[in-house]
């Protein structure tokens, strides 16, 4: 469903995307309006589903995973939904999309190293073919979503 944003709630997002810990009380003094009004458009836009949560970004390196690599898959026929519901389970596995083209899914994993990346391949061959791409730095990452221009 489409749900048009006015400008303070826009401003509002922004802000939340640049900090969700962010009082009400400071979002407000930015916007121009008190913390309350601030706390009551937050809510409307989390029960309308336009705010799905919150979270906390967390080092890969610094948690002792030393890879971060980017692996499609293309699903052996026959194969696709046992993958869908097992790699639900896959501790690597940081993102997973189901994606158009010659590939079925993009993964986002993260690994100790190389070793925990051959083995978690090994696990992932009886389900497809796959690519492994290492991510050598991250350009953009978590970039805010902006109002539409019209």
């Amino acid at each position: 469903m489409n749900q048009k944003i006015d400008e303070l709630n826009w401003g509002i997002l922004e802000l939340l995307q640049k900090d969700a810990r962010a009082s009400f009380a400071t979002i407000g003094r930015q916007v121009g309006l008190t913390p309350p009004a601030v706390a009551e458009r937050i809510k409307k836009m989390e029960d309308l589903g336009i705010i799905n949560g919150y979270k906390t970004i967390i080092s890969h390196t610094q948690t002792g995973y030393q890879l971060k690599a980017i692996i499609t898959l293309r699903a052996f026929m026959g194969k696709l939904k046992p993958f869908l519901e097992a790699v639900k389970i896959f501790e690597e596995v940081i993102n997973c999309y189901r994606i158009t083209g010659n590939e079925n899914i993009i993964m986002e994993v993260v690994l100790k190293d190389q070793f925990h990346l051959e083995k978690f391949i090994d696990k992932l061959i009886q389900y497809g073919e796959t690519r492994t791409h290492i991510i050598l730095s991250e350009v953009v990452s978590d970039a805010p979503i902006g109002k539409k221009n019209k």
